[in-house]
């Protein structure tokens, strides 16, 4: 069919929306509630835009084209509806920008400055709720919130976790865990989605950078740092370098020069993984079961587990994270060697993941004195190389350290959907074999697909691998399992959609397209590398002849290994 926007014809697709047509001829309409993906609500009315042929106001998000139909998205009477919105939303919202954690990211704050928005036109009562700071990972200020229902959707129909939820009716509705409790006693997995899309202040990552700038001030502290697959490919982003470009060699730079005395990339503890779970999923093969054997990597579904379904904890790999793995030999190996305690050693986490601060915080994770001391985002990562004055784009590459510096490119897939299992399967085929297997790419399990299956042949071993990125995906293919309409020896999962590319500790403007270049980047430095499998890596093999070893040993799984339990929920 054919319409016409602000003067000029196109052809829509029926069934689409004005929005979705706007779109796709480049034409910027404002929204604060719509979600791509999902079925609009049509709540904010940001996105109000003109029949010309009868001068009525429409939600461009939810009103479907017609043939013939004629629209202006900016006209007066458009501009002035949204201003006078913005202003309402305005008119009871807090005046703290300067001190906001998304100043200069909040949508709110875009409208307002793109509408010419310079003075209160109207006035109201504040709302006044306190601050939910329960949360090992997230901070919630009901106080900021506009309403817009995305982090509820988010939570509800992208991730199933449902721990937040409108709560109140007119003037006294806001977004409210239940019982109106806090965050750390709701069904919350810390997975950090509802951040990303959040469009203001209300909901951000707990902070970490005031701890490490004090650790990195602290003479008696030997800071060292780490930082996921995921990173070094996203940081970019944020200094307007082109997405998908990997800057781990100036990332490394950086850190030097704020001041860190050791930089130990995740991925070699991902190698270390992969020899771990391999080894533990080659022990399964062996004795039967229990299958499926799930990844453990992503602490976000770990919690899901404990909280949803606990009866399958059995079937979840006993390793902990490469974060985790990487905290234990740094405090527990590495230190004593230096003549260092565990205690003089502060070590960094840098993560695209807000989980991983929850993760690093549980107890069976060093105790009194934790293998990771201080967790900070991909974006907490640019606020620091930013308040340090650094150029990253002048910077030049440097290497990370020995002996825990060299990775193979295995390690390095952890950071996308699928690479887990890519990487495992490598090894795994090698501890069963003795030889490598014939084609280290698995193309089955690459890719965004929010599910993935795969049929690696063993020595007539057909073991049947699955690969779900996002809970909500999870949730349902976990179903299908426990209904017997499928079966797997080997089920990776990651938290969010897409994988640690998409974390919550990721920058927040974002979209499919730099998701894809995100994860091409991380196949791209596979396609490229000399070493390719863990169980080649030479400084994961000096690891064990020094230390632990074996995969399975009884030292590995004293620094290594974990085991979780069911978690009692409010009903």
């Amino acid at each position: 069919m054919r319409i016409t926007l602000n003067g000029k014809t196109m052809e829509a697709r029926e069934g689409e929306t004005i929005l979705s047509a706007a779109r796709r001829m480049g034409l910027n309409i404002p929204t604060l509630c719509h979600m791509e993906g999902l079925p609009p609500t049509g709540a904010c009315r940001v996105c109000l835009v003109e029949d010309v042929k009868t001068g009525r106001l429409i939600p461009s998000c939810s009103f479907p084209v017609s043939e013939g139909m004629d629209i202006a998205t900016h006209s007066s009477q458009v501009v002035a509806a949204r201003k006078t919105i913005i202003e309402l939303l305005l008119a009871s919202h807090p005046d703290d920008c300067l001190y906001c954690a998304s100043n200069g990211t909040c949508e709110l704050q875009k409208y307002a400055q793109e509408l010419g928005v310079r003075q209160r036109s109207y006035s109201g009562d504040r709302n006044r709720i306190d601050l939910d700071m329960s949360s090992p990972s997230i901070i919630r200020d009901p106080e900021k919130c506009i309403l817009c229902g995305r982090c509820v959707r988010v939570c509800s129909e992208v991730q199933g976790v449902s721990a937040i939820d409108f709560a109140g009716r007119g003037s006294n509705a806001q977004v409210s865990c239940a019982f109106d409790e806090g965050l750390n006693v709701s069904s919350c997995v810390n997975c950090g989605q509802c951040v990303m899309v959040c469009p203001t202040g209300a909901l951000t990552e707990r902070r970490d950078v005031d701890r490490v700038l004090a650790a990195l001030d602290d003479p008696k502290k030997t800071v060292v740092v780490q930082h996921a697959p995921a990173v070094s490919v996203s940081l970019a982003e944020e200094f307007g370098i082109k997405p998908g470009s990997d800057v781990v060699d100036k990332m490394n730079a950086a850190f030097r020069r704020m001041g860190f005395d050791k930089i130990f990339p995740t991925s070699f503890s991902a190698d270390l993984t992969v020899m771990e779970e391999a080894h533990e999923l080659v022990e399964r093969v062996k004795k039967g079961g229990p299958f499926p054997m799930f990844t453990s990597c992503s602490p976000g579904w770990i919690k899901y587990l404990e909280e949803f379904h606990p009866d399958l904890l059995g079937n979840v790999s006993t390793c902990k994270s490469p974060q985790q793995m990487m905290g234990a030999v740094v405090k527990r190996l590495w230190a004593p060697a230096q003549g260092l305690e565990s205690g003089q050693v502060f070590n960094v986490s840098v993560m695209p993941c807000t989980a991983k601060k929850f993760e690093a915080a549980r107890p069976e994770m060093g105790g009194e004195v934790p293998d990771v001391d201080a967790v900070i985002t991909t974006r907490e990562l640019a606020e620091m190389i930013r308040m340090f004055g650094i150029d990253i784009t002048s910077l030049e590459g440097e290497q990370a350290d020995s002996p825990f510096g060299d990775r193979s490119s295995a390690g390095k897939l952890f950071g996308a959907t699928g690479g887990v299992m890519e990487a495992a399967a490598r090894t795994a085929y090698h501890m069963i074999t003795g030889k490598e297997l014939p084609e280290l790419k698995i193309d089955a399990v690459r890719g965004l697909q929010d599910v993935k299956e795969a049929v690696v042949n063993i020595d007539g071993l057909e073991l049947k691998l699955a690969v779900v990125s996002g809970l909500g995906n999870a949730g349902r293919l976990l179903k299908d399992i426990i209904d017997g309409k499928r079966t797997y020896h080997f089920v990776e999962v990651m938290t969010c959609r897409g994988g640690c590319i998409s974390g919550g500790g990721q920058p927040l403007v974002t979209n499919p397209e730099r998701v894809k270049a995100r994860m091409q980047v991380l196949y791209e430095i596979d396609r490229d590398a000399s070493l390719r499998v863990s169980h080649e890596n030479p400084s994961i093999k000096a690891l064990y002849r020094d230390f632990l070893k074996e995969p399975g040993s009884h030292k590995s799984h004293e620094l290594l290994h974990t085991e979780y339990s069911p978690r009692e929920v409010l009903k």
